[in-house]
């Protein structure tokens, strides 16, 4: 419950914008491989923020509905070099993504259908699990600080697994810690927290023609209310344009997820892809995609900017304080849940195998850039595959 000192900002927007300008074009494997990267570059080798502070960040944005890893890009462009330097952060972590998928997009608009990238996934995917757990290793003293956030970060890896929701696990288990804590020191009833309800806002409009305001609306509404994985954002997506609106076929919308998965970057810029499809459908394919992705992450930078200067108010409130305990705790579980699933898909052969352990060691041994790991292991994969 030891308070940490907010950082000074002391960076330029320069800097930052282009560390997550590179961290955006070769940021593969979704959100916890995300963190992963954030937490080897910027608490390892630059000391932007310690541990424990990084912690913190982590835990109030698995607090706050969007995409957890381009949240995170944002408060840490806020510490590093203010509210201008969030907003740098926020936008040069989507902008590589964002345009590579409209270009994807533009190319699938013309020969209807997704270029293949098995052989880079192939040699990617097992970097990114040497990242994600070297991560949690450097993590794990710092949120699992006694017995029972032990317990609530193995209970968080247990639940995830068996497919409880992910943000009832971190709530639910936040909540549990705190009422423990308050029962063991044998302080006053406390009024515990109501989980909350996670549904979606309003029903489907039923329209007759595609709309730009309608598109960019939709996605302003998902932006504001999504929990939960990219699986979620699928769900959201194909109740407003394909059973909803009739914008987009079952097909096209498991292509749109299948690039967002294959690209580095958000997740979210699912919604890039989709936005062009939609937009080109009346002759405004990229007009259609800025308003999907401007939509989508709009709510993300909000969010961050209004909780940004709650987060030292909280550690200084012991309620509070031993919540957000509580959740860091459940959010380094859900990350480790996460890793195994990756790890599972990802070590299949003794060559990926081989890829992740060496990763490992080298993460170990050397302050290196993380980026290189994963343009080797991309090379790797594709000579593997054949070009």
């Amino acid at each position: 419950m030891t308070q940490q000192p907010t950082p000074t900002p002391t960076g330029t927007l320069g800097e930052v914008a282009r560390v997550f300008l590179r961290l955006g074009a070769t940021a593969f494997g979704g959100p916890a491989a995300h963190i992963g990267l954030f937490q080897q570059e910027l608490v390892q080798r630059k000391a932007w923020v310690t541990n424990e502070h990084f912690l913190d960040l982590l835990g109030v944005t698995n607090m706050i509905p969007g995409p957890n890893s381009t949240e995170m890009a944002i408060h840490l462009g806020h510490v590093r070099a203010g509210w201008k330097g969030a907003i740098v952060a926020g936008v040069c972590f989507i902008l590589p993504a964002a345009v590579l998928v409209l270009i994807l997009a533009a190319l699938y608009v013309q020969v209807g259908t997704t270029p293949a990238a098995n052989g880079l996934l192939y040699g990617v995917k097992p970097v990114i699990i040497a990242i994600v757990a070297h991560a949690l290793y450097g993590l794990l003293g710092k949120a699992l600080k006694n017995p029972p956030l032990i317990v609530v970060g193995v209970a968080a890896v247990a639940l995830y697994l068996l497919g409880a929701n992910e943000i009832v696990v971190l709530f639910g288990l936040g909540a549990l810690y705190l009422a423990y804590q308050r029962v063991r020191n044998r302080q006053s009833p406390l009024s515990v927290w109501l989980l909350p309800l996670f549904a979606q806002v309003g029903a489907a409009v039923t329209v007759s023609a595609v709309s730009l305001p309608v598109l960019f609306f939709n996605f302003l509404k998902i932006g504001a209310v999504l929990y939960g994985s990219g699986y979620v954002l699928l769900a959201f997506i194909r109740s407003d344009f394909v059973d909803g609106l009739g914008w987009l076929t079952n097909q096209q919308l498991l292509d749109a997820v299948a690039v967002g998965q294959f690209t580095p970057g958000p997740l979210f810029t699912t919604a890039t892809f989709v936005g062009y499809l939609v937009g080109d459908s009346i002759g405004q394919g990229v007009l259609g995609a800025i308003l999907a992705t401007v939509g989508i992450f709009l709510p993300s930078f909000v969010f961050v900017l209004l909780t940004n200067p709650l987060i030292p108010r909280m550690r200084r409130q012991p309620v509070l304080s031993l919540l957000l305990d509580g959740v860091n705790a459940a959010a380094l579980g859900l990350m480790a849940g996460v890793t195994v699933e990756l790890g599972i898909s990802a070590l299949i052969d003794p060559l990926t195998i081989a890829l992740a352990v060496a990763s490992l060691a080298i993460l170990i041994r050397f302050k290196v850039n993380a980026t290189w790991l994963i343009v080797a292991g991309a090379l790797i994969g594709l000579l593997a595959k054949g070009l």
